[in-house]
């Protein structure tokens, strides 16, 4: 598998990578990563970036974008991701309201319509990361694919979180081979467990007691439930140019040990 590309949710190293974000790219760089996915920028200018880039021969892969910077600020963050050579702009996570199932949930699809439109403009895309949240149903369907169904495929691809489909007792490789043509960036993310009540996740800070729950953990790919080769070439087949680890909590090893074992399990 050393052809595929692999990039690193930088979301993984977070605390890392806001100390010394430089320091964690070359890391990356080192164990054989060939672009990362970034979570914010902590205060480093687009030229920093690029150097940075530069400097450890990496390259942007997406970005993550929360919905309220999206809202407020779309104009100065496609101008920033076009400054990076960042292609790709995701939408990584959505409040209780805004999901299916809730009040927002039109409202959302319609602004990620404008959004997407946004970006297309300025020859970015726009990418959806999803949870388990979005299998709920409506109107008999899953709430991710009645957003895919109401946003055109070019406005609108996706970024399947393999993780939380699985989570969701959703077989990923088929999910993932059903968006074939509209799923450029793949997350290869592991756990062992079993779906507790609440958010599993740590993400933004949600419910940290929850994500720590000895039924559920987080792991390098390769070292839980996932089928890894499975799953890659069920990407390949629905034409991911990039396999983005993530792994929302780091193992007792660390977020950069975690990483380099995970690479290991992907090329291996």
């Amino acid at each position: 598998m050393k052809n595929i590309n692999v990039a690193y949710q930088l979301y993984s190293a977070r605390e890392l990578v806001e100390k010394d974000m430089l320091g964690v790219l070359k890391q990356l760089s080192a164990m054989g990563y060939k672009g990362v996915e970034f979570a914010g920028f902590f205060g480093h200018s687009a030229d920093e970036i690029n150097n940075m880039l530069s400097e450890t021969k990496l390259k942007a892969v997406s970005s993550h974008v929360p919905v309220k910077d999206l809202k407020s600020n779309l104009s100065d963050i496609i101008s920033f991701h076009k400054a990076i050579g960042c292609k790709y702009i995701v939408v990584p996570y959505v409040e209780e309201n805004d999901r299916p199932g809730f009040p927002g949930f039109a409202k959302m699809i319609r602004f990620i319509y404008e959004a997407g439109v946004e970006c297309k403009k300025n020859g970015l895309q726009l990418l959806y990361h999803n949870h388990d949240f979005e299998f709920e149903k409506i109107s008999g369907m899953y709430g991710l694919d009645f957003l895919y169904d109401a946003v055109p495929e070019n406005i609108l691809k996706t970024e399947i979180d393999t993780c939380w489909v699985h989570y969701s007792d959703v077989d990923p490789i088929d999910y993932l081979l059903k968006y074939t043509g509209r799923a450029p960036v793949v997350h290869l993310k592991d756990y062992n467990g079993v779906k507790i009540e609440g958010d599993p996740y740590a993400l933004i800070g949600i419910d940290k007691k929850a994500s720590q729950d000895k039924k559920f953990t987080f792991l390098p790919v390769g070292q839980g439930v996932q089928d890894v080769k499975g799953l890659i070439d069920a990407g390949i087949k629905a034409g991911a140019e990039w396999f983005v680890v993530e792994q929302d909590e780091p193992t007792s090893n660390g977020p950069m040990e975690d990483a380099r074992l995970s690479l290991e399990a992907i090329y291996g």
